[in-house]
Order: structure tokens, then sequence, then C-alpha cells
């Protein structure tokens, strides 16, 4: 009875030694280490592991390990967790349930299974207890073995063991937080110190490019151009050994203006030809190449370079100079070092580089050509002075007669569109006359009936309701035509809020919505003074709100309009939109022209948008333009200034 007692009293001990070291560590390695030792006290250890049990990964680390015959496994690896029938550890984790095995129970398993259970070398007796937190969900698993009969674990032991897993399971609950936010912290810091390496590579890459910009305008020789490049590049990658050849198109030969070189510095070709060499393998692949040894050799052993004498670079690394299939030059850089050898990401960067060299480098052809062809300009300049009067005069007949044939034109498309319900009017009177003279006659030999005369009436009323539409028609395209030629400096200018403005335009425009699921959307601020032809903005709505309704929507009930104001400085933009069906770019190209529509005969008079032309760049002195696809509606831009200054009249 005695040792029963003093072995209660060590397990005690035992327990409250776990608490106290769970307390004090921080570190789950030293912590289960620890727990191994206090254990050993009380029961056979030599043998004993714990596996933590990852749910999201489905894994399991092995982050203890003190084994007698197999070696312990990585503590920073993770493994995928085995089914129940495949591993005993796998069995407790996942029911979260103890499990005792010896040696000839794993046997008769294995039989059953006829597969191995488990890796590594069979135990005399297998002891394993899950790890659960607070909520029974599995931590992983604590595992005592041994190796020899002598040593088999009682059922004592086996409830000591269970009672030592639980006070195990509280104490890392605690420590495996603290392990995962210091993971937290360490992945984060990581990932901090790669954005501010980044950031660096971006900061330092933006100042390269802002350099090479430089190139055209601080130096005039190509030898100082290209020495500073070469310091540019330095700031990049490291570049021993570099070599700028600009391309001569007419001859077909390249010209070294920049070259370095750690072994053959004094002996350099100042001009080569386009041939099979490896540098003209760049130019002629139109991108940029990086060569190692190995890729050396395989494109010399395919015919794809020929090479004189004995490469000794290490890496080397070409770019093309072009723009818009342009071929400027190369830069080439190499390495003769093994402890230089470049990368892909090394050749992305030069390659992005050499785009902007090759930018810098038209830029300063462009400048060459200027120059030159500001001599021819001042050549011809003399020439070109004794034509302008004849020009000028030219110029003024050509207006004149433009203008001519503009009013031609408009005049005779007003003709045009007046000629319809003119005749129409004239077709109806002369029917009225004629049925006039029936009746009269028929008054006059006492014939007319009532029923003749009920048939006169309604004759007569078809016909003034032909007439009155007609000669209404004919008005409105009357008035439409004096809005194009009228003298805008009749209309006043006078002060008012742009967004009320708006709204009341469109307030009385209702009337054309309705019966229509039309919606119109005004984006425009309060207290946006305007000093300008309040008129010609109303007109400019009205009509592209009617030839959104009268062509946008055809065929179609609803729709959207958006219309949106904003004050930027001392313009006013208004962006007019309906998504209606808009219109392909022959029609788009007509918009403005006067008297051009897709619906004559149907309504439509083609002046519409040319009077909001006029009206937008004459009295508002601003400018519109137009955009459309079939099928994407139809916007407008129109700018014109916030204040308008009255004309001066003189008496």
């Amino acid at each position: 009875m005695l040792p029963r007692l003093q072995r209660l009293e060590e397990v005690q001990k035992v327990v409250l030694e776990i608490s106290k070291i769970s307390a004090s560590c921080s570190d789950v390695v030293a912590f289960l280490e620890s727990v191994h030792q206090t254990i050993g006290r009380i029961m056979y250890a030599a043998n004993f592991y714990v596996a933590l049990f990852d749910q999201a990964h489905n894994s399991v680390r092995f982050v203890y390990q003190v084994d007698e015959r197999d070696g312990p496994k990585d503590p920073g690896v993770e493994f995928t967790l085995d089914s129940p029938e495949e591993s005993p550890t796998a069995w407790v984790i996942l029911n979260c349930q103890p499990f005792v095995l010896t040696a000839e129970e794993d046997a008769a398993r294995e039989r059953e299974l006829m597969k191995e259970w488990g890796s590594g070398s069979r135990a005399e007796h297998w002891m394993g207890y899950p790890l659960l937190d607070h909520q029974r969900r599995p931590l992983g698993a604590m595992v005592i073995q041994s190796y020899n009969k002598k040593f088999m674990f009682s059922a004592e032991d086996q409830g000591l063991f269970g009672l030592i897993a639980s006070h195990v399971s509280v104490a890392l609950q605690s420590l495996i937080s603290v392990d995962r936010l210091e993971q937290a912290v360490s992945e984060r810091t990581a990932m901090l110190e790669r954005e501010i390496e980044e950031r660096r590579k971006a900061e330092t890459l933006q100042r390269v490019l802002y350099q090479i910009a430089e190139l055209s305008v601080l130096a005039s020789e190509n030898s100082k151009r290209f020495a500073r490049l070469h310091h540019i590049i330095s700031q990049l990658v490291k570049v021993p050994n570099f070599m700028v050849a600009l391309y001569h198109e007419e001859s077909e030969e390249f010209s070294i203006e920049y070259f370095i070189d750690e072994m053959n510095a004094n002996n350099v070709i100042e001009r080569f030809p386009l041939g099979a060499g490896i540098t003209s393998y760049v130019v002629k692949k139109r991108q940029a190449q990086l060569i190692n040894r190995s890729r050396l050799d395989d494109l010399i052993a395919h015919h794809e370079i020929q090479v004189l004498g004995k490469i000794a670079s290490y890496s080397w690394m070409g770019a093309p100079l072009l723009v818009d299939d342009r071929l400027y030059g190369v830069i080439i850089i190499q390495s003769y070092s093994p402890d230089l050898i470049y990368t892909q990401a090394d050749l992305d960067l030069i390659a992005f580089v050499a785009s902007h060299v090759a930018a810098a480098l038209a830029r300063i052809r462009a400048d060459e050509d200027i120059h030159n062809a500001q001599v021819k300009l001042e050549q011809q300049n003399e020439i070109l002075n004794q034509t302008l009067e004849t020009l000028k005069s030219a110029q003024a007949e050509l207006v004149s007669q433009e203008k001519l044939a503009s009013l031609g034109g408009l005049v005779a498309g007003v003709a045009h569109e007046i000629n319809t319900p003119l005749g129409i009017c004239v077709t109806a009177t002369s029917h009225m006359v004629e049925e006039l003279m029936i009746m009269k006659r028929q008054l006059a030999e006492d014939q007319l009936t009532q029923d003749g005369l009920l048939e006169f009436i309604d004759i007569f009323d078809q016909s003034l309701r032909i007439m009155t539409t007609n000669s209404q028609r004919g008005a409105a395209l009357v008035r439409s035509f004096k809005q194009v030629a009228v003298d805008q400096s009749s209309e006043s200018i006078r002060e008012f809020d742009l967004r009320v403005y708006l709204d009341e335009v469109l307030f009385s425009l209702q009337p054309k919505f309705k019966g229509k699921k039309i919606i119109v959307k005004v984006d425009c601020a309060t207290g946006i003074p305007m000093q300008t032809y309040p008129g010609a903005l109303s007109q400019v709505l009205t009509n592209m709100l009617t030839n959104s309704l009268m062509h946008g929507f055809e065929g179609r009930n609803k729709g959207h309009i958006d219309i949106t104001a904003k004050l930027d400085d001392k313009l006013v933009t208004i962006i007019y939109s309906d998504d209606g069906i808009g219109m392909d770019g022959d029609a788009l190209e007509k918009l403005f022209e006067p008297f051009f529509t897709t619906k004559r005969g149907q309504g439509g008079s083609g002046l519409g948008t040319h009077i909001v032309y006029n009206l937008v760049n004459g009295p508002l002195a601003g400018s519109i333009k137009a955009t459309s696809s079939p099928g994407h509606g139809l916007q407008y831009q129109i700018r014109f200034p916030r204040r308008r200054v009255a004309p001066t009249v003189l008496i």
C-alpha cells in the first residue's frame, strides 16, 4: 500500500510541475521535453512523441520525438494525416479517443487489413492519448511506447498517462496560441520586409527610368550618354561588362558606341556586320535573350549561332533597342564569373529598361531629324512667303464660295421639307373647292339632301384637319429655319442657377414623356451661378431630349437619360447620354449637318442637332462632340464658359 501512496504523491507532483512549466515556458518543444522528463519519473518513458494536428490543412507535425530505434522526424515538416485505417496516431487524433496496442494485436490487425499499419519499428506495447481543446476538438496525440516486453504499461499506467495528457492539452492550447501568434507576427514581418524590398526596387526602377529619359539632354556625345546609361543600369543589376552597339540600317552594320569589358578592354572592333553571331541572334529574334553556356552549346549545335573562338562568359544577356519595330541597336551584358549568373528576372528587367533606352534614342534621332528639317524649312521659307498672299486671296474666295454653297443647301433643304406639307394643303384646298361647287350646284337645283349636307360637312372637317396639321408642320419648319439663321445677339444674357434652370427645363418638357417609362436623371450640384444665354441652353436640351425620344428610343417604351453637369474652373461641362439604339459611324459623321435625319417623311426635319451645334458654338461660345455606336446609345459632351459678356452695341 505504501509504494502505491508514494506513486500517487509523485503523480500529484508531476501534475503540479506540468502546470508550473506551462506557466513559465513559451516554447512548445521545451515544454514537451520537460513533460517527457516528468513522465519518466512515474513510468517507463524511453520512447515518447507528440504529434500536433492542423485541421485546416489535414496535416500533422511531430514537434517532439525521442525513440530508441527510429530517428526523429523533422519538427518543421508537415505530413498529410493518414486515415484511421492506416495509422494508430491518426486513429487517436480523428476519433478523439485513447488507443492501446500490443505487438500481437498490431500484427493481427496488419494481417486483417493486408497492409502495414503505421510506420516505424513495431513496439511491444503502444499507448496513445488524444490532446483535446476545451471544445473537445483534436489538438494532436501524445504517444508512449516500449520495445521491451519487460516494460509493459499497466491499467494504472494508462490512467495516469491519460490524466497527464489532459493537463498537457490545457497547457498546449495557450502555448499553441502564442506559437501561432508569433508565427503570424513572423509571417507579417517577412511580408512587410518583402513589400519594403519591392517598394525599394520600384523606387529604384522609377528613378532609373527618369534618368534614362534625361539621356537625350544630359550629354551630346554617345560615349558620355552610354557611360551614364551603364551607371544607371548598375543600380538595378551588377554589370561588370557592358556594351552598346547602334544599328545602321543602310549598311546593315553595328557600330560599338560604348564598351567596358574585364577581359578584352583593349581589343574592340569598332564596326561589325549583321551576321550569325550571338549579338546578331538577339537582333534577328527581336527580343531579349538570356544565354548560359549550356544554351549556347545547344544553339551552336543547331546552327542558330556561329561563334569564332571560345566564349569565356558564364552568363550573357542581350536586349534589342526597338521602337515600333524599328531597330536602333542592342545592349549586351555578360559575366565571366560563376558567382554572377543572371536570371530570367534580370532579363525581364533589362528588356524593360531597353525599351525605355530605345525610346530615348528615338527622341534623340527625332531631335536630329527636327534640326535637319528646320534647316530645310528655313531654305523653303522664302518660297512660302512669296506664295502666302496668293494663298490668302484664294482662301478668302474659297470661304466665300463655301458660305454661298452652304446657304444654297440650307435653302434647298428648307424648300424640300416645306414642299410636302404645302402640297398636301394645296390638294386638300382643291378638294374642298370641288366639294363646295358640287354642294352649291345641288343647292341651286334643290337637290341637296340632309345626307349630302352631312357628307359635305364631314369631308370639309377632314380636309380642315389635314390642312391644319400640315400648315402647323410647315410653320414649325419655318420656325426651325429661323432659329438656325436668327441673329444671336437678339437674345439677352441673364444670371441664373444652373441646377435650378435644368430642373425648370425638364419640368416644362414633362408632357413629352407622358405614357413612356423614360427615366431622366440629373447630376448637378446647386449653387453654380451662370451668366449666359438661358434660351440657348434651353433649346439645346429640348432638341437633345426630343431626338432621344424620336430616334434613340424608337420602338421602345422605356429607357434612361443621364444629364451630368459640373463646373471646372471657368468652364461648365454638360454630359448628356441615353441608352437608346445609337447610330453607326457614317450617321455619326453627319449628325450636325443641316437637314440630315434618319426620319425623313416620319416627322424628322433634320434641323435639331444642327441647331444644337449652332447654339453651342454661337451664343454659348462653347464646343460639342458626340460619341455613339449601334446598340450603345448616344452621348453628347458640351463645354462652354460660365460667364458671357454681352456684346457692345455702338449707337
